[in-house]
Parts: structure tokens; sequence; C-alpha cells
């Protein structure tokens, strides 16, 4: 994922930062606690393509 891209998009339910997870291929937002899908290197910024993010993933 291209860090300038990174830091220019946000999550779109709650326009907070996204941090990229390399392994599992998605954006994650702390915030909304939902991880995008980074799909061949573009990242899918659904809120109903996104998964939730459990307390353990959240490091809660």
């Amino acid at each position: 994922m291209d860090t300038k891209l990174l830091e220019l998009i946000v999550c779109p339910v709650t326009k907070g930062k996204l941090e990229y997870d390399r392994e599992k291929q998605e954006l994650i937002s702390r915030s909304a606690r939902l991880a995008y899908p980074v799909r061949d290197g573009i990242p899918i910024l659904l809120e109903t393509e996104a998964r939730t993010l459990t307390d353990t993933e959240l490091g809660l």
C-alpha cells in the first residue's frame, strides 16, 4: 500500500485515520471497529464490504 495514499484516505464512517495491516491486506479503522479489504492493491472503502473487528483484534 502506498504510504502517500494511506495519508490521504480516511474511514468513510468516522472520517478517522486508517492503519494498514499488510498480513491481512486490510485497512483498519479502530474508531469504527471495521476492517476494510484491500484487493489487488485497491482499498475497498465500503461499509458493506468491511468486517467488524473483535475486542481481541483491537487489543482490548
